[in-house]
């Protein structure tokens, strides 16, 4: 599975998934840019996305509910243990409450990992982010041996949140 992204204005955006009806593609609305995903096996309409390949999942993307993306730079030699720590998690996320989906999406042209969860709303996001789980969830320890270290992140994590429906009165 592959998650394709592309950006520009909201009425941009609903003119291409018009377009492209038939594909399974998710909207967006950040502070100052709409988003557009789109989750297929096969290959993606957008002319230049930022592109993904998904190697965890849970859920569904309801497209009605709070997105929040961690932006995770990860270096080369740490991609498989970051990877493992993040898949072995994923089942703990279906307890949280107002959990919905999530991806763990591998970069194709970039370091940067984006763990992407969708919440029912920003107060259970924020609950998930205050808990204990969370700190272990996304961390991974760099590992030392004898004569080698494994440092596994390469820059320092961002975040970027989004809804997927406008209020009609922000429209």
């Amino acid at each position: 599975m592959n998650i394709f992204m592309t950006s520009g204005t909201t009425e941009f955006m609903e003119k291409l998934r018009a377009k492209h009806a038939r594909e399974q593609m998710v909207m967006l609305h950040g502070e100052s840019t709409t988003v557009l995903l789109h989750e297929t096996n096969g290959k993606t309409v957008f002319q230049t996305p930022r592109r993904f390949e998904v190697v965890a999942s849970a859920g569904d993307f309801e497209e009605n509910g709070y997105f929040v993306f961690h932006h995770i730079p990860v270096a080369d030699e740490g991609r498989p243990v970051f990877e493992h720590r993040v898949k072995e998690r994923a089942n703990t996320l279906d307890v949280e409450p107002g959990f919905i989906a999530f991806r763990l999406l591998r970069p194709r042209d970039s370091d940067t990992y984006i763990f992407l969860t969708e919440w029912s709303g920003n107060q259970f996001y924020t609950m998930w982010k205050n808990a204990s789980s969370f700190d272990h969830f996304l961390t991974a320890p760099t590992q030392t041996g004898a004569n080698s270290t494994l440092h596994i992140f390469s820059g320092t994590p961002s975040k970027t949140t989004y809804i997927s429906k406008v209020k009609d009165d922000e429209a």
